[in-house]
């Protein structure tokens, strides 16, 4: 356990965090435009039970909010009254507690938890998930083991061998330890078939009380995820901000991270799974971040994994949740719990009525997250029709001017870019447009009107439960690329993404410039070809239906007819250097 200092009782800032995914993608998407569409123009240019009446302590509601420096305790005696003889096992005992939802596997020995089984969520393997990383628990403790604030207990309890008390009607178990010089309890309970359970830690020796956090360290949650490790976050939702604060494991590198104020929750989550404790309204709460370097069931090689110790006072309760972040399961267990999904802070006003379409179409239509997709991919198409078909025309006007403009670069031809000149090239380009009602960035639009949507369905294939393990013909798992040594999807996307471009009218001349955006189809292949399936199977649909939009186009609309190219007049002085560079 890391020593306290005198810092560590106050709050902490958290730094800024990296960028997020969804700015990365547009970033790449806004770069991969200005290539593709832009090339033309520019070429020249370059988120139970009331507590017990303890025997050593009497029993105090908490108070209001202390400020941030300070972590509130229940009242205490002056000196605290221990049991007269030793609590205490006689040897290592293991427990093992099942609801309708959890198997839950204890130890005496600390009074901690060796395993952690979800019966409604499996792993790669199809057994139960194990949200405990039991290859490195040995090493740094296993969940629910304590650690202490400012006064170390005279023995380890964490190492005690604990008097089991499993309750009559088989929800619940109760843990106590005494030596006459500590004495500790933890108690769990159990609902048959819900998330939510009911903690309580409670630690005193002969001065009183000992504050203590309750710590879970190693990760949480799936292994089998793509790099698990960098998917998991400790997190605490601040009521006064409103915002959800999530922290990796690498921002506790170098030392322990504490927070402390009334949170409404706080604890730790991967992907789509998350352990947090609720206290009660008002109260202050602290979370400590931790970091390990240390491996799991499903690799062995050493990786930051982020931990967790929440608490602060001496007795600690909490209403907890353990648990998959399913929007209705959330939204049963307490509302609150809602923001540990997070779609996204700029594209959430997308992604989220996507997911509830998306699910709508799951139930209601077909059953299959797969074809869900594919049906709502060609809605949105068939949605954004008329913009497409406006965009078209722009296309194909400009293919038209092509001749034109191909003139006027002639015209100017070894101009320099720092030249006067240059600029009297651009001016002539633009009038030419708009004599024509022509706009140049027309056949960006197909592009940009995607983004928003791609961005959306990225953040609910990354963030929504319901699509973990969903399949679709060979497909086994949307959230995640395909498991073949070759995968299907982002080449037949490859091919559409010519396809499609080919089909496309031109505003390229030159040849060059074709070239490199023939490139542009193999750049989306090796940015698409590590993306979860579901994104590439969403992006290789709306090609697709591009496709079948363009033939339907292509035989609706004639070609306009090309206009006249005027004879170009070489800029002033151009003819006579000709000449000279003739000779």
């Amino acid at each position: 356990m890391p020593d306290q200092d005198s810092e560590r009782g106050k709050p902490t800032s958290i730094g800024p965090e990296e960028p997020r995914m969804e700015w990365r993608l547009l970033l790449a998407f806004l770069l991969t435009g200005v290539v593709m569409f832009l090339a033309p123009y520019i070429y020249h240019k370059l988120y139970g039970p009331p507590p017990q009446q303890a025997p050593s302590a009497r029993k105090a509601e908490p108070g209001p909010a202390q400020p941030a420096k300070e972590a509130p305790e229940a009242a205490q005696p002056a000196k605290a009254a221990l049991p007269a003889g030793p609590v205490t096992a006689a040897k290592p005992e293991e427990f093992t507690l099942e609801t309708d939802l959890y198997r839950v596997q204890f130890s005496n020995r600390g009074a901690v938890v060796l395993r952690w089984e979800l019966k409604k969520y499996k792993d790669a393997a199809g057994k139960p998930l194990e949200l405990v990383n039991t290859a490195a628990a040995p090493q740094v403790g296993y969940p629910f083991a304590l650690e202490f604030k400012d006064r170390k207990p005279p023995v380890d309890p964490n190492q005690a061998l604990f008097v089991t008390r499993p309750a009559p009607d088989g929800l619940g178990v109760e843990y106590e330890f005494s030596d006459g010089r500590l004495w500790v309890r933890k108690s769990f309970r159990f609902e048959k078939s819900s998330y939510l359970w009911r903690l309580i830690s409670e630690a005193a020796d002969n001065s009183g009380g000992l504050p203590h956090r309750l710590l879970w360290r190693a990760g949480f949650g799936d292994p089998a995820v793509v790099n698990p490790a960098a998917h998991q976050r400790a997190l605490h939702y601040d009521p006064t901000t409103g915002k959800l604060v999530t922290q990796e494991a690498k921002a506790a590198k170098n030392e322990p991270v504490l927070a402390s104020g009334p949170f409404t929750f706080a604890g730790i989550q991967d992907t789509y799974f998350a352990a947090v404790f609720l206290p009660r309204s008002g109260s202050t709460i602290e979370l400590e971040v931790l970091s390990d370097s240390v491996r799991s069931e499903l690799d062995p090689a050493e990786a930051l994994h982020v931990g967790v110790g929440v608490g602060g006072a001496a007795r600690n309760e909490f209403a907890v949740f353990v648990g998959p972040k399913d929007l209705d399961v959330l939204r049963q267990v307490d509302p609150r719990l809602e923001q540990l999904v997070d779609f996204g802070t700029w594209f959430g006003f997308i992604a989220k009525p996507l997911f509830l379409i998306l699910k709508w179409v799951y139930h209601n239509v077909t059953p299959n997250y797969g074809w869900a997709i594919v049906l709502l991919t060609v809605f949105i198409n068939f949605a954004l029709l008329p913009l497409k078909l406006s965009s078209l025309k722009s296309m194909k006007k400009m293919q038209a001017l092509q001749p034109q403009i191909a003139a006027i670069n002639e015209k100017y031809k070894g101009v320099s870019l720092r030249d006067p000149r240059k600029q009297q090239q651009n001016q002539e380009i633009m009038e030419l447009y708009r004599k024509h009602g022509v706009n140049p960035m027309g056949g960006c639009l197909p592009m940009l009107l995607q983004i928003p949507f791609f961005i959306g369905f990225y953040n609910v294939l990354t963030v929504a439960i319901e699509l973990r393990g969903a399949t679709w013909l060979w497909v086994k798992d949307l959230s995640q690329p395909e498991h073949l040594p070759i995968r299907i999807l982002p080449l037949a996307m490859v091919v559409s993404q010519f396809v499609m471009q080919k089909m496309t009218p031109s505003t390229a001349m030159d040849p060059r410039q074709q070239r490199m955006l023939l490139l542009m189809p193999l750049v989306f292949g090796f940015m698409f070809y590590h993306f979860s399936s579901g994104l590439v199977l969403y992006w290789l649909t709306s090609n697709l239906v591009g496709i079948a939009q363009q033939v339907l186009f292509n035989k609706l609309t004639a070609a306009p007819a090309a206009a006249p190219v005027p004879v170009a007049k070489a800029a002033p002085g151009e003819t006579r250097r000709r000449r000279k560079a003739a000779r």
